[in-house]
């Protein structure tokens, strides 16, 4: 049986300034999933370096491996990778929203479509709406403009809700 569950969305500066806020929305609701808070806000750098801590160095800098960059060391590439990220999530507004639903966050995650956009499934925010590449973004020095950010299991769905929600 499936379970009630909560989880953390954000619709980052990239899908704010497209117009996509309400098309995002209704991708989660139309599979099942339901707002249950939501605010939109430009995040201090002190909130996103909490979102994004230091020890995801490691795992982001093997995804622009997995992605075809050539990755000299994973935790050094990892640690330009957050700063560029936390730089861009304090660029603009950002929608921070609680979905509810059975298996949320799992159901949350696989609307949103894989990291990469361009290797994401079409029928996914990401494969039907992302215009970039992490492979790109690793030539020009920069993160991707993936749109969303979506809690990726239980502990980090409660962590990051309690971040963002208090």
């Amino acid at each position: 049986m499936s379970e009630l569950e909560r989880t953390l969305i954000l619709i980052k500066p990239d899908g704010v300034e497209r117009n996509l806020i309400g098309k995002i929305i209704a991708r989660y609701e139309e599979a099942g999933l339901k707002v249950v808070d939501m605010k939109m806000l430009t995040p201090s750098l002190d909130l996103v370096e909490r979102h994004y801590p230091d020890s995801m160095a490691e795992s982001l800098g093997r995804k622009a491996e997995k992605a075809g960059a050539k990755i000299d060391d994973y935790k050094e590439h990892g640690k330009k990778v957050l700063n560029w990220l936390r730089n861009y999530l304090t660029s603009g507004r950002v929608v921070a929203m609680i979905l509810e639903g059975e298996d949320a966050i799992a159901r949350a995650r696989t609307v949103t479509g894989y990291t990469d956009p361009a290797a994401a499934e079409k029928g996914t925010i990401r494969g039907d709406f992302g215009e970039d590449s992490i492979l790109q973004a690793t030539k020009e020095g920069r993160v991707v403009r993936n749109l969303i950010h979506a809690s990726g299991d239980k502990e980090e769905a409660e962590r990051e809700i309690k971040l963002w929600f208090g």
